[in-house]
C-alpha cells in the first residue's frame, strides 16, 4: 500500500511529558509545537498530501485559564513563526472548528495565514482548532435543514453524501490513517463522522517525542494493512472466484 494520502494526528501527552521532567506544563506545549513543525516536514517527504492536526478542541476550554490563555497565546505566536516557512515550502494552511470565541487579533491572523497560503498545493495543513466532532455533525445537520427552508433540499433527498458536504473537512476528503500519541485509546470527539473507514493507530509515545522514526513506524504499519472498506479480504475474494 502507498503511502496515505490524508493523515489525521491527536497529539496527545504534552502535560505528561512536561511533569515528567519537572517542567510546567506550558514547556510541554512548546516542546509539542516542535514536534508539530518537524511532523509537518516529515509528512511532506512521505507523500503525505493532506495533514489534520486536533490542536485546540471545544472541551479544552474547560482546562484552567492561565493554560488556556498559555495555549492560545502559543498558537498565536507559532502561526507568526511559522507562516515564512510554511508559505516557502509550498504548504497551505486551513483552520476548522467554531473560530467565534477566539480574540478579534487570533481570528484576523488566522484568516491572513489562509489567505497567503491559499494558492500553495505542496501539502494541506488543517488545524482543527475550537473543533469538536459533534459540533461539527451539527453544524452540518444546521446547514441541510436551512437547505431544506431554502428548497435546495428535501428531508427524503438528504443523503450520506449531502451531508458530508456540509462537514468541516469536506474539502479535503476523509482520513486514511488516524494517529493518537500519549497512550489513550480513543478519538475524543475528534472527526467523528471523518474517521468511519480510517486506520487507527496509537502509541504510548508522548507527542514531544513523536518524531521522523515515530512517524515512519506508524506510515510502515499504515502499509501493512488492507483496507476492505466492508468487502471481503483480496485472498477470499480471489480463493472464491
Amino acid at each position: 500500500m502507498s503511502a496515505p494520502r490524508h493523515v489525521a494526528v491527536i497529539m496527545d501527552g504534552n502535560g505528561r511529558w512536561a511533569n515528567a521532567r519537572g517542567l510546567p506544563r506550558a514547556a510541554g506545549h512548546r516542546a509539542g509545537a516542535k514536534s508539530a513543525r518537524s511532523i509537518v516536514e516529515n509528512a511532506q517527504r512521505n507523500g503525505v498530501k493532506v495533514l489534520t492536526l486536533f490542536a485546540f478542541s471545544s472541551e479544552n476550554w474547560q482546562r484552567p485559564r492561565a493554560e488556556v490563555r498559555v495555549l492560545l497565546d502559543l498558537f498565536r505566536r507559532t502561526i507568526g513563526r511559522e507562516i515564512d516557512a510554511l508559505h516557502d515550502n509550498g504548504v497551505r494552511l486551513s483552520f476548522i472548528g467554531d473560530r467565534s470565541r477566539f480574540s478579534k487579533a487570533l481570528q484576523s491572523d488566522m484568516r491572513d495565514a489562509e489567505a497567503r497560503t491559499q494558492n500553495n498545493a505542496t501539502l494541506d495543513l488543517v488545524i482543527a482548532v475550537d473543533y469538536g466532532g459533534r459540533w461539527d455533525m451539527v453544524q452540518a445537520a444546521r446547514a441541510c435543514a436551512q437547505a431544506c427552508l431554502d428548497d435546495d433540499l428535501t428531508p427524503e433527498t438528504i443523503t450520506a453524501e449531502a451531508m458530508a458536504q456540509h462537514l468541516s473537512l469536506h474539502r479535503f476528503g476523509e482520513p486514511d490513517l488516524f494517529i493518537r500519541t500519549g497512550g489513550e485509546r480513543r478519538i475524543s470527539n475528534f472527526l467523528l463522522w471523518d474517521l468511519a473507514y480510517s486506520e487507527l493507530y496509537f502509541t504510548d509515545r508522548l507527542w514531544p517525542d513523536f518524531d521522523a522514526e515515530s512517524l515512519r513506524d506508524a506510515l510502515d504499519w499504515f502499509a501493512q494493512r488492507e483496507r476492505r472498506f466492508g468487502r471481503l479480504p483480496s485472498a477470499t475474494r480471489t480463493s472464491r472466484a
